[in-house]
């Protein structure tokens, strides 16, 4: 049968290779090679897929018997390959027995499970299927531990599974995750749950921020022959008896990746703060939680206090690290954070003051916004973070303060009462200044000049706003941190988009681009058209797209208040209602625009520039880009308008109309801020149809607007060669009015480091633009790779130690000048510089060769410098019982690991390429981890067996040599009492640019627990939480 066209993911055979080869010349084959990391899951598979065909091909009464030799020889014949010398424990007895149950006398014998333990099912509640109820009870009485998943508990499902449940008790350990979600859970069953022996219940109370739908029941054997029914049944009696329920049964014997997965993904569960183990001490709670789901009543927000301690998420923890690392590292106390309405601004807001207060006990708090609305919801949130239902007073309306200490304030009665002639200047320890980007003018010009407050906190949507006023002139002139858009709608606090990329008729390509954006006149001549043909496309794809276009509640934002008029006017030729609104509407008649907006009256406000920051409404459903909006920000702001949550408003519908685009467009920085957390580059995003896109989103792109995309995006700086880097660096000042520095055109194109040190050091690429001096140094080719090496240094301490040690080898001190922790410093910087290659036997003699090169050492100067000033996370030392030069929670390469710990020096050179190391000197067992074992983004099989289970829990997987009676095995479980260490270093893929990635050194660990063996399954606790930055990128496992 000849091979036709589709989708394979066949191993190549020699009779493959011949067909394919005979391919007609239309058709083209798509071959890569097995990836190694994966190989062995690939192989087996097919050698038992081949061998179940030949096996069955055998005929006789001596079949079994033939099959069975069969085997036995391809076991031997693997087993040679790797020396194994126990291949007598694998080979298959000549009876061909199978093992079904070792009964223990002291325990009932009950029937097994109808379905087999080593070969996954899927029941459909069929008249072929058992039932799912008596398939569990039989599981439950043959487990060794019991995970249970459930949206809900219902007396009547676990009522008729009791009997069972109270005779596993007796010698097992159950667990059951549940949610107080519509108040559906039965609080007698749970009262009966907690009232058995070893069981335990967890439960979310927060059910708009845990979205639990999941229904799993994990049965764990001792045998290795444990299984999982995944599908969609509660412990209801619907849902276990009568209901078209699906199920699918997963065998650890036969999938154990996925087995892995899901245990994994439990225990995840059973460490998040989402879910709070509960007694019988908490079922008044869970009764009042339950019943308010179920009522769905509207508490009054200002003086409810919420079920569950309100933790942050790793998003947030990480903005509150970077608020830290801006006060402690750089004295920089004055932090204004950007984020969209909507996304928890004053959570991260409420849980650094509380921080702050840990520290200051008596501290005073000033919190200032626009409205009243607001100061009542941010109070709230105060108080249930800080758990204290009195905290705070209002001043606002006719709400006085009793006292001043804590207060609320809108920015009028600010104004108005003069707070600042009542007060001293240093009166408040904290002031917050929140919806900066609201306020008129000069609102904050006096809070800001007279009180000095040791933090300043801004709280602000966008730093751009419509008046022109610089809120960053508040905040010295940095933004500390920026919540992305992917974070919050994962988390449910923004709604889910829609984003539909139309082809536009306008070619953009051949107009003026100055100072970072196309020329205004110019945009106006091109969108502007006599034939109405581009206005004629906008109007069919929104009635194409929109659901119902009378209905719909929108934005379309326009190049100036001509383009806004235009398309209002012709919103209204073709019946659709729509008005224009641009700064000079006075505002009178936008408070109206925006009620008729609200009320359906009409449908679109076509709206200029920056008025989108005043245009606050959730009900917003629809935004449409009728010009292209250069600013990332800006573009970010405007899809901000849309993307409140608002009740029957399940998305928000985008519709960006894409034309060819300047070469200096950036599409790249665009799509890349709508996707969630991946490495994978934007144009395979693209082309794979957007996989790593928040929970709920979807990008569509036409052809053609797809490819005017890609193309813009190939020809970015990011993807830019060698010249074309060069010729934009020699045109940088004419073409922003900005001083050419590395950091200013690494911000400006917003570029990373490695886009220019890949292509060669910043001086040389200087140089040959004409805005650098020439030079010639004799090592220029290997020291500017070093310098690529350098980048990823991110110790606060050790780059200020290498600062000044680089400073004083300029003026010409030697090694003999320096402490040894500054000679550890750098001697690891010596082999990151010369790739662990020095051409000296000494540090003195490296150091001279440096100092030979004194262009690309002022070069590594200055990056030291940059790196320093674009640090922003909190290192320690690590509590080892000796010296350890590492930074716990810093980068390194594994020359500058191996060197610190002193297994490679000047004069020991060795090759190491093994995961783990053990340093008998220092008793210390090294664990080098590679998070993403193969290239591609997604592989079941191996990435579940290295990731974080929170902040201070590691699960590691051994190599499959390792047995836990094993030396090493043994090692590992006993630690601490042998007095050994484990130090875990963490990096997310190999490689990145073809250049090796660095390590987190996520410092010393403890051993917690195990299972498996060959390999062996550990979970490690940290001695250091990592923060929150880590936790994202280790977490595999965590809920989007």
């Amino acid at each position: 049968m000849a091979i036709s066209p589709g989708l394979y993911e066949e191993i190549v055979t020699k009779a493959l290779k011949k067909e394919l080869a005979a391919l007609p010349p239309e058709l083209q084959a798509i071959i890569e090679r097995i990836d190694p990391a994966e190989s062995h899951f690939i192989l087996s598979q097919y050698v038992g897929k081949v061998l179940n065909e030949f096996l069955g091909r055998m005929t006789g009464n001596d079949k079994l018997e033939k099959q069975i030799a069969a085997c036995n020889r391809l076991i031997e014949s693997a087993a040679s390959c790797i020396n194994d010398s126990n291949v007598e424990q694998v080979t298959v007895n000549n009876r061909g027995d199978r093992l079904l149950q070792i009964y223990d006398p002291l325990f009932s014998r009950h029937p097994k499970p109808e379905t087999p333990l080593s070969i996954s099912s899927l029941l459909t509640a069929t008249s072929g299927d058992p039932s799912l109820v008596s398939q569990l009870k039989q599981e439950i009485l043959h487990a060794d531990r019991i995970d249970i998943l459930v949206s809900f508990i219902k007396w009547s499902g676990l009522r008729i599974i009791k009997d069972e449940l109270e005779e596993f008790v007796k010698h097992g350990k159950l667990r059951i995750i549940t949610t107080s979600y519509l108040g559906a859970t039965d609080l007698k069953a749970v009262r009966y749950i907690l009232e058995l022996a070893n069981a335990e219940v967890k439960v979310s109370f927060d059910t708009k921020r845990t979205r639990l739908h999941a229904k799993a029941y994990l049965f764990h054997r001792n045998s290795g022959f444990g299984t999982a029914y995944v599908g969609s049944s509660n412990i209801s009696n619907p849902a276990m008896t009568d209901g078209l329920e699906w199920n699918v049964k997963i065998c650890q014997y036969e999938t154990p990746h996925l087995w892995q997965k899901i245990n994994a993904t439990f225990e995840t569960y059973q460490l998040s703060k989402d879910f709070e183990k509960i007694s019988a001490n908490d079922l008044p709670r869970l009764d009042k939680a339950l019943r308010q789901e179920k009522s769905n009543s509207r508490t009054d927000q200002e003086n409810h206090i919420v079920f569950f301690d309100i933790t942050p998420y790793p998003y947030q923890q990480e903005i509150l690290d970077k608020l830290i690392a801006e006060r402690q590292l750089h004295s920089r106390n004055r932090n204004l954070i950007v984020a969209a309405t909507g996304t928890g601004k004053t959570v991260i807001a409420a849980f650094d003051f509380k921080r702050f207060q840990k520290q200051h006990s008596s501290c005073r708090l000033l919190f200032v916004v626009h409205r009243e609305e607001i100061l009542r919801q941010a109070r709230a949130v105060f108080r249930n973070i800080l758990r204290d239902q009195n905290f705070g007073e209002l001043w606002v309306g006719a709400n006085t303060p009793d006292h001043l200490e804590q207060l609320f304030i809108s920015v009028q009665t600010f104004r108005s009462r003069e707070l600042w002639k009542l007060l001293p200047a240093d009166f408040y320890d904290f002031i917050i200044i929140d919806e900066t980007h609201h306020a008129p003018a000069g609102s904050y010009s006096e809070l800001t000049r007279y009180f000095t407050p040791k933090i300043l906190l801004g709280l602000t949507a966008t730093p751009e706003r419509a008046d022109g006023e610089d809120i960053l002139q508040y905040f010295d002139h940095r933004i500390c941190a920026e919540i992305r858009l992917p974070d919050a709608i994962n988390r449910r606090l923004l709604s889910p988009f829609q984003y539909f990329c139309i082809t536009d008729c306008v070619d953009y390509s051949q107009l003026t681009w100055q100072r970072g954006r196309y020329v205004q006149h110019e945009l106006e001549m091109a969108l502007i058209t006599g034939d109405h043909i581009r206005a004629r496309l906008i109007i069919q794809k929104a009635q194409e797209l929109l659901l119902d276009i009378s209905s719909a509640r929108g934005l379309c934002f326009c190049v100036n208040k001509k383009h806004a008029m235009y398309m209002a006017a012709q919103f209204q030729q073709h019946r659709i209602q729509a008005m224009a609104l641009t700064a000079d509407t006075p505002v009178n008649e936008r408070k109206k625009a925006i009620a008729k907006l609200k009320n359906l009256e009409i449908n679109f406000l076509c709206v200029v520039d920056l008025f989108n920051e005043g245009v606050d409404m959730p009900e917003i459903d629809t935004v449409m880009f009728l010009r292209p909006t250069e600013s990332l920000t800006v573009f970010l702001q405007q899809l901000g308008r849309g993307l409140r949550l608002c009740e029957n408003k399940p998305h928000l519908s985008v519709l960006d109309f894409i034309g060819q685009a300047h070469r200096k467009f950036n599409f790249e920085a665009r799509f890349r801020a709508l996707l969630g957390q991946t490495s994978n580059r934007v144009e395979d995003e693209i082309e794979k149809s957007f996989p790593s896109l928040p929970s709920g989103c979807v990008i569509e792109m036409e052809k053609e607007a797809q490819k005017y995309v890609l193309d813009n995006i190939r020809h970015a700086l990011t993807h830019a060669n060698r010249n074309q880097l060069i010729r934009r660096i020699g045109t940088f000042a004419v073409e922003t009015g900005m001083q050419l520095t590395m950091g200013n055109f690494l911000n400006y194109h917003r570029l990373e480091l490695d886009d220019i040190y890949k292509k060669g050091s910043w001086a040389r690429l200087c140089a040959q633009a004409g805005v650098g001096k020439k030079f010639r140094e004799p090592d220029e080719s290997i020291i500017s790779k070093g310098l690529r090496r350098m980048c990823h240094h991110n110790s606060p301490w050790q780059l200020k130690i290498l600062l000044s040690t680089l400073q004083s080898v300029q003026a010409g001190h030697t090694a003999q000048n320096f402490s040894s922790e500054e000679k550890d410093v750098l001697t690891m910087f010596t082999f990151t510089l010369w790739n662990n290659k020095p051409p000296g036997q000494s540090l003195d003699e490296n150091l001279t060769s440096l100092a030979s090169n004194p262009t690309l050492l002022n070069e590594a100067v200055e990056l030291a410098s940059y790196l320093i000033e674009n640090s922003d996370i909190l290192v320690h030392k690590a509590n080892l019982p000796y010296f350890c030069p590492l930074s716990v929670h810093g980068c390194y390469t594994r020359d500058e690991i191996l060197s610190a710990l002193g297994y490679l020096g000047f004069g020991k050179r060795v090759a190491f390429r093994e995961g783990v190391k053990y340093l008998p000197e220092l008793r210390t067992d090294l664990f080098f981890i590679t998070l993403k074992k193969t290239e591609k983004e997604y592989s079941p099989t191996t990435m579940y067996d290295d990731y974080a289970l929170d902040e201070t829990h590691f699960h590691w997987q051994s190599q499959s040599t390792t047995s836990d009676t094993s030396p090493t095995g043994k090692r590992y479980i006993q630690h601490r009492q042998k007095g050994s260490h484990i130090l875990l270093f963490v990096r997310e893929v190999k490689k990145k640019n073809n250049l090796a990635c660095p390590y987190f050194f996520l410092g010393p660990a403890n051993y917690v627990r195990h299972t498996g063996s060959r390999p062996m399954s550990i979970v490690w606790r940290l001695h250091y939480p990592m923060p929150g930055r880590l936790v994202r990128t280790t977490s595999r496992l965590a809920a989007a």
